[in-house]
Parts: C-alpha cells; structure tokens; sequence
C-alpha cells in the first residue's frame, strides 16, 4: 500500500463447497474437485437449474452454542466459524493485545436472505405476532462482523461491506489501508454467503444468469469455455487476518503474503451487465498496479473473476489482454470458480485465500511467480496485490473482483 505501515496476511479461515476447513478445500483445489451438486434442501423440481454449490457437513465443525445457531442465518454462522478459524490459524493471542487496535470488516453480498424467507413466510401463515425477535438482527449484513467482535471482544473498528460480488474484496480492501494508516493494527476480513435458498435461486434463475447444465453440474462452471452457458451458485465464507508487518514480526507469526495494491472503479453502465469495454476492470487494474508501484510486466498469474458468463468471461478476457498485452505469453490465468461455483460477497475473500496459499506456488510454480485475481460485478471492479514470501523468492498475486476491485501482490523483500 502506499501509505506508510506495511499489511500483511497471518491467518486464513474457510468454510466452502470443496470443505470446511483450509487443508481440504486446498487439497481438492489441486485435485479439480467440482463443488456443485443437485441441491436438496429444498424442491426444485420446478426451478430451471436445480444444482448449486453448496457447503456439506457444515454441522460436523460448528461448534457454535445452541442459542446463536437457533437466532442466527447461516451466511453468520459461516463468518464466524471461518473467522475462529483464522484466528486460530494466524496463532494470535487476543486477551495479550489491545482490543481497541482489533477490527472485523466482513461483507456479504446478500445476508440472511434464507432468515428472511422463513419469517416472510411466518407473516403470511401465521401473522406478524409470531415473527421472530430474532429475525433482523439475525438476518442483517453487518451482524457477521458484530458477533465477531463481541464473540473475541474486539473493541476496532466494525463495519460490514455491501457491494454484491466485490463484498469480500472490498472489506479486504478497506481493511488493509485501515492498517496502512494506522487506525487499527489487525483487522480480521473477508466475506460470507449463504444464498441457495428457493428464492435466492429462483431469483438468479429469472435473470438467467445461471448454468442450467442438469445433466452433469460438475461440468458446468466452464470459464471461457464455448460451450458456458451461466454461472453456478455456491455458498461459504473466507476469512483472512491482516496485520500490521512490525507487529507479525515481533510476535514471529507466519506471515503468508504481502498486502501491497489495492484498486477500485466503477462501470457506471448497467444494473447487472458490465460495460462491454471492459472500462471498469482496466482502471481498477491499473490503480492496483500504481498503488503497487508494479509494471503489468511483473504479474506472472491472474486469478481471474471467470464465472463461465457468455458476456462476462470475454469482456474480462480482453481487458486483461489489453492491460497486459506486452507480456500475455508469460501469465497464467484460471478461474477457481470453475469448482467452487460462485460464492457472491464472498467469492473474493476464498479467491484471495486461495491465491495467497503458499502450497499452490510451491507445488506448481518452480520459478518467479506473479499473479492477479479478477472478480468483476457490472457495477464495481476490484484489485488487490500481494506479496507472497517463498524460500527467498518474491511473488506477485493480483485480484479483480465483481464491481471492478483489484488486488496485487508483488516481488518484495520480507527481511527486516
């Protein structure tokens, strides 16, 4: 980041379609394992696409008590069991440190729509007396980070972001540069999802934004492919913790990456299209690259947003290939959406994870390793840079998320 005080990653926590914990959705990353499956928590025989990517065995690992998981929708139980298990993975010891220079910005592209839909329906069979007391603060938003916080005692700053699919990225985001100017010291960040419900697929049915591949839908979030026909709906939650660089060091955390760019736009086009320049995603690119102080030249891997639109996927094709036209022969570009469908407000946050696992240079790349990950909404672009510390080797990670967001991770020396 430009301003002063280096932000770095420390700890990662997931719940998604290919596994509830880090280890296993990493494992089944590399394995090309699909997360999408006919849906059963409901009936949808009347629904044109009747598979999502869902969380399974979420009650095998949540071990929230009785009460949350009776007055809470579960986009909150998938923040703030992602979010234990960031905490535990960064190794911080939070009753040691100042809880006043601890935050929590996770976002989420919907909510409680699953809470909503159930009390809706409470109202209309049963009348407004028996709506729960729990429905709107078991259902809103910035409740994910509200429990967080109350649940560790951290006194930061809290505040959830909504921006549809750029959620989690832009809490990323807004996280890193609250370190970098030194209003907190650790921000615990990301985004949750839970948004396979009747209404919620029925919603993105209508729109026909979905893949209505029925027949085989671990073949149907193809990004680029010819024969894509939508994306696939999937659910889950990525939090990560970000951390002053001084204050990792003096505690000797491990440190994973580098937060060093972070940039923004907006298409300022359509409600749900996006601009077919790709306007949008080359200005959030290239302020990632500036904040950076990159050249496009230097990004060896593109995470790319990739959810297997017919529109989408060639108007982020070209923008990337004009922004890194001197040097497309060099950069390797996929899409993890092709296995773990789309997550909404929280597909920048398990990207980002994803991005910054250190197995994933290891094992794959043996030489210098730059990258980018491309979300992109009609609306908002994202991009953030990291730096990824590997055996001395220097590492450049950049993410373009839905409403134009981008992140990089560039070459930079961890030493002291």
């Amino acid at each position: 980041m430009t301003a002063s005080r280096r932000v770095v990653v420390t700890g990662m926590g997931i719940i998604s379609p290919l596994g509830n914990e880090l280890e296993l959705s990493w494992q089944n990353i590399l394995a090309g394992k699909s997360g999408a499956r006919t849906v059963t928590r409901f009936d949808v025989s009347d629904y044109p696409t009747k598979f999502a990517a869902s969380v399974e065995n979420f009650d095998e690992i949540n071990h929230l008590d009785i009460k949350t998981k009776r007055r809470v929708d579960e986009f909150i139980q998938y923040g703030l069991v992602a979010s234990k298990h960031a905490i535990e993975n960064s190794g911080l010891e939070l009753d040691s440190l100042d809880s006043s220079r601890i935050g929590v910005s996770i976002g989420s592209g919907i909510g409680g729509l699953d809470t909503i839909e159930k009390n809706s329906l409470t109202l209309n069979k049963r009348g407004p007396r028996k709506i729960s007391p729990f429905f709107v603060p078991g259902a809103i938003v910035n409740m994910v980070s509200g429990l967080v916080s109350i649940e560790y005692g951290l006194h930061g700053p809290n505040l959830s972001i909504v921006t549809a699919c750029s959620s989690g990225n832009h809490s990323i985001g807004f996280s890193a540069r609250s370190i970098s100017h030194g209003d907190c010291d650790i921000m615990i960040t990301g985004g949750s999802e839970m948004a396979i419900t009747p209404l919620g697929l029925g919603g993105f049915s209508a729109v026909t934004a979905l893949s209505t591949n029925n027949q085989n839908p671990s073949k149907a979030s193809r990004p680029w492919d010819k024969d894509r026909d939508g994306f696939v709906l999937g659910d889950g939650a990525g939090v990560l913790v970000l951390e002053e660089y001084e204050h990792a060091v003096a505690r000797s955390a491990n440190i994973y990456a580098e937060v060093s760019g972070f940039g923004m736009s907006s298409d300022a086009f359509h409600m749900t299209a996006p601009a077919e320049d790709g306007k949008g995603a080359k200005q959030a690119m290239l302020s990632a690259l500036k904040d950076a102080q990159l050249d496009s030249s230097e990004i060896d891997y593109i995470n790319a947003h990739g959810t297997s639109t017919p529109l989408g996927d060639i108007i982020e094709a070209n923008a990337i290939a004009e922004i890194f036209s001197s040097s497309l022969d060099q950069i390797a570009v996929s899409s993890t959406k092709s296995m773990t469908g789309h997550l909404l407000g929280a597909a920048g946050a398990i990207e980002s994870i994803f991005s910054v696992t250190i197995d994933f240079i290891s094992t794959y790349f043996l030489r210098r390793f730059n990258s980018i990950n491309l979300n992109c909404s009609a609306v908002v672009s994202l991009c953030f840079i990291f730096i990824l510390p590997y055996l001395g080797t220097k590492f450049i990670l950049l993410f373009i998320l839905p409403s134009s967001t981008r992140t990089v991770l560039k070459p930079y020396s961890f030493s002291t």
